[in-house]
């Protein structure tokens, strides 16, 4: 049966891929953090100030791809047209209908009719109450889920590729070049990252790509020291060497022949590296050196939960969230570490 439901494995990583499966709790966190995060990917369609649809006297419009005036609703002014605007709402619905998201504020709706002063406890109409901005809190959570993912994804790939060409580099050619590359990661290395990180983006504006290319500085180190240890362990090996003395050029030789070994040990690291990403991105939030003000961020609602204690639930549903994210990240990393183990082969 594994082998009609994997066949594009080959037996050593149908083996893995069994044992994962086998680790009941990162297979239900891998699907958990998933759904989660599909989720997230159509936050506009979750949670949105917009229509999905419009159906108005006869005829469909959607607002989410593109942009309507109030007088094509019957309304007296060549506006962009205000869907929460009572007045449009009522001249619609003579002539139709609207369907909206599940979520009828997006991450940066201000909700102006609130029963109490925000920050807003939860209510029926926002489900997780808003913060002291008048934003539903609901709406922030999807969007920052999305943004702090997809940053962690980014940074991770990057730095994935620059380590592992580093360390392959440092262990294929060894020698003074070897030498020299590990003085600069101590040196570098050895620098406080947060600190740092803090300096930097009171020096520019922060925004989404800044932080991304702050945070390549220091986290392509994670993966060098593995990748390193495994060519200078292999280019010894017989079959390297036979290789070699046949003319293989050194890039294939290096990428095609030893990499793969390699890899087994940065595959591993990939989930926690992904982790720590967004916990970077989280803290300088937090600290006020992250996203711009306004972001949908998680680290943001941490800020907000922490300067108004009176709102409970502000900081109980940012710690929820990060540690739900937290979590099953670090178990589908635990799983997949133990599928790549030999010593639990089966």
């Amino acid at each position: 049966m594994a082998r009609s439901n994997t066949p594009f494995l080959s037996p050593v990583n149908r083996a893995r891929w069994l044992r994962f499966k086998a680790n009941r709790r990162a297979w239900w966190s891998l699907w958990i953090f998933t759904i989660v995060f599909a989720l997230s990917l159509v936050s506009e369609l979750v949670a949105n100030e917009e229509p999905l649809l419009i159906w108005y006297e006869g005829k469909p419009y959607f607002p989410l791809v593109q942009d309507y005036t109030e007088l094509d609703f019957g309304g007296d002014f060549d506006l962009m047209a205000d869907y929460r605007d009572p007045y449009l709402q009522e001249l619609i619905e003579s002539s139709g209908w609207i369907l909206w998201p599940p979520i009828p504020y997006a991450y940066n709706t201000i909700n102006y009719d609130l029963p109490s002063p925000a920050p807003s406890p939860p209510t029926t109409e926002n489900w997780l109450g808003t913060d002291d901005k008048g934003r539903d809190v609901l709406a922030n959570v999807l969007y920052g889920f999305r943004l702090s993912v997809l940053f962690g994804f980014l940074t991770t790939i990057i730095s994935a590729i620059i380590g592992v060409a580093a360390g392959a580099v440092q262990g294929f050619y060894g020698g003074k070049l070897d030498l020299f590359m590990q003085r600069f990661m101590e040196i570098w290395g050895s620098m406080p990252t947060l600190f740092i990180l803090i300096i930097l983006m009171s020096i520019v504006t922060p925004s989404f790509w800044w932080l991304v290319l702050v945070v390549l500085l220091f986290g392509w180190m994670g993966f060098v020291g593995v990748v390193r240890a495994e060519f200078l362990r292999t280019r010894n090996f017989e079959y390297v060497q036979s290789a070699r003395a046949m003319g293989m050029s050194d890039s294939r030789l290096m990428f095609r022949h030893i990499l793969p070994n390699a890899m087994v040990a940065t595959l591993t690291f990939l989930p926690f590296t992904l982790s720590g990403s967004i916990t970077i991105l989280t803290s300088l939030d937090f600290l006020g050196f992250g996203m711009p003000p306004g972001s949908p961020s998680l680290g943001l609602l941490l800020a907000q939960g922490k300067a108004n204690i009176q709102a409970p639930w502000l900081g109980f549903t940012a710690f929820f969230i990060v540690g739900f994210m937290l979590t099953t990240l670090i178990f589908v990393g635990e799983g997949v570490r133990d599928a790549f183990d030999p010593r639990k082969a089966y």
